[in-house]
């Protein structure tokens, strides 16, 4: 495992491994003990099996220094239950918006505020300089999660989002407010030395589109582009990622930009080799967690080995399952993913 593969990878160069990383393994503490021997409470732990599964890259964003449920108006939608013990789980609150014309009249920028630019920076560096020295062989992305759409579902929850939807024309100002927010963000992850940005944005559902197709694109996917912008300009690489289903605006994304794509197995991974495997980063794999978690032994081998397969007309990847490892996956499951998985990284 090193950076070097994971960036190899993201910008598309030689390499002799393709990169990998998973999401949520942290969860796993009993199996990672188990997996690297040291105690579930040691502070080297997640480091150690970062190493032991060959952990090329860590999903990371940061949403900056303004905290937005103490800043402003947030919608609490609540949470289901996640982690084993089921700490996770909170109930919703009602939202503090009751109309459209409250969502309409709605700017991002008045509402939280912004933090001081160099402070912001500054702040920024850090988390990279300390993820550098603590974790070596593993790259730590930079990256913004609430921006425009996931930036207006923190803020008016789903009702009132489809509601206000209803009126293009009158939500556009609105999810102008979250860009010109989320561009600041930018534009100081732009000035770090952080290599590679992810840009999350859950802008679809598992079906696909919930608004009109116009609204992504001439309202939603330019206003990415220019997001993108300042990355670029400062040699970094930007990761688009988005839960559900948004191959409808794949290519639409990626004229926009993206460097590549993480996504779940909802977006069919032979989809996106066969359109970007030459061209763009793919983050992701046939493997869905939900056959891992269930206990489909040989739908995981089989889609672990679909996945190498298309990988032979790909230039560049980072293999994950879609779209989380869940604390329900037994122990014997994460062995059968990882031993099939990681012996096949070598190209």
């Amino acid at each position: 495992m090193s950076i070097k593969t994971a960036l190899d990878n993201i910008f598309l160069r030689p390499s002799s491994r393709w990169g990998h990383t998973e999401y949520s393994l942290d969860y796993h503490t009993d199996y990672l003990a188990r997996s690297v021997g040291l105690p579930a409470d040691s502070p080297n732990l997640h480091v150690a099996a970062f190493d032991r599964f060959c952990f090329d890259m860590l999903w990371s964003t940061n949403d900056g220094l303004v905290n937005w449920a103490e800043a402003g108006r947030v919608t609490d939608m609540g949470h289901a239950s996640y982690a084993a013990d089921g700490s996770d789980q909170r109930q919703a609150k009602p939202s503090p918006f009751t109309s459209e014309a409250q969502v309409w009249d709605f700017n991002a920028v008045e509402e939280y505020g912004l933090p001081d630019f160099d402070e912001q920076v500054a702040a920024y560096e850090k988390i990279v300089v300390d993820s550098r020295a603590a974790r070596p062989n593993t790259l730590l992305t930079g990256g913004c999660y609430t921006s425009l759409v996931s930036g207006a579902i923190s803020s008016f929850g789903w009702d009132m989002l489809l509601l206000a939807a209803s009126e293009p024309a009158r939500l556009e100002p609105v999810l102008d407010s979250f860009f010109r927010r989320t561009m600041f963000f930018m534009k100081a992850w732009a000035k770090t030395s952080v290599e590679v940005v992810i840009q999350h944005d859950d802008f679809v559902w598992t079906s696909g589109a919930f608004m009109s197709p116009d609204v992504y694109r001439k309202i939603i996917i330019p206003r990415y582009a220019e997001l993108w912008k300042p990355i670029h300009e400062a040699g970094k690489k930007v990761l688009f990622c988005s839960d559900g289903n948004f191959m409808e605006f794949a290519v639409d994304v990626a004229e926009a930009g993206a460097d590549g794509f993480i996504f779940e197995p909802c977006n069919d991974f032979g989809f996106m080799a066969d359109n970007f495997g030459r061209t763009k980063c793919l983050v992701g794999s046939f493997v869905d967690c939900r056959d891992i978690t269930l206990g489909r032994r040989d739908q995981v081998l089989a889609d672990i080995d679909r996945t190498f397969e298309r990988l032979s007309d790909c230039k560049g990847a980072i293999l994950a399952v879609g779209n989380h490892l869940p604390p329900n996956i037994s122990g014997d499951m994460l062995d059968l993913y990882f031993e099939h998985l990681l012996p096949r990284l070598e190209r």
